[in-house]
């Protein structure tokens, strides 16, 4: 990671299922009573406002597409999470999502590269070059790639190790220490 030369100029873009919050295999969090924070995520995000200039979410909610919940569940989940960050005074900058079906081949859902391009619209400092993206599967991986971001799986018991990041780790927090290790 030292040959990265990561600094404050650079951006952290973050899966969320499974990254930030516990997922829930085979369904989806679909109100605020199910989001629960991974262990260390608070921590962790806030480490990473230190070291990056912004930290944004991106994430697939094709829950939406189906029908099971609405964009507001999903606002109001995304207001709960950052109400739990800001009491540990970590902050997300912005949160972006798709809302679309899988079978839809959407340019906005992960691997397409819809939600870095919002990003980069709503904070023109964004750098691809200068980003990395931390997610738990093939799609968020892809997503990181194709505009050029630096890439970091996290494995899980319930996922396979991913040939193609740049860097796996277990979990945020032990991705961010060691950035905070290496810097």
């Amino acid at each position: 990671m030292k040959d990265w030369n990561l600094d404050h100029s650079w951006t952290l873009f973050l899966d969320r299922d499974g990254v930030i919050n516990q997922r829930i295999m085979g369904n989806y969090v679909k109100q605020k009573d199910q989001f629960v924070l991974l262990p260390g995520v608070a921590r962790a995000i806030l480490k990473a406002n230190q070291l990056f200039c912004r930290v944004v979410v991106v994430t697939n909610q094709q829950g939406i597409g189906k029908g099971l919940m609405t964009e507001r569940n999903l606002s109001g989940i995304h207001s709960y999470c950052s109400e739990l960050l800001k009491s540990e005074g970590a902050v997300i900058d912005a949160y972006y999502f798709a809302p679309d079906l899988a079978s839809e081949n959407s340019p906005l859902r992960k691997p397409g590269s819809g939600m870095a391009l919002l990003a980069k619209a709503d904070f023109p400092e964004i750098d691809f070059q200068k980003s990395v993206m931390v997610g738990d599967s093939d799609s968020d991986i892809e997503f990181g790639r194709k505009v050029g971001m630096k890439t970091v799986f996290i494995h899980h018991r319930e996922t396979m190790d991913h040939v193609h990041a740049d860097l796996t780790c277990d979990s945020l927090e032990s991705f961010i220490n060691l950035l905070n290790d290496d810097i």
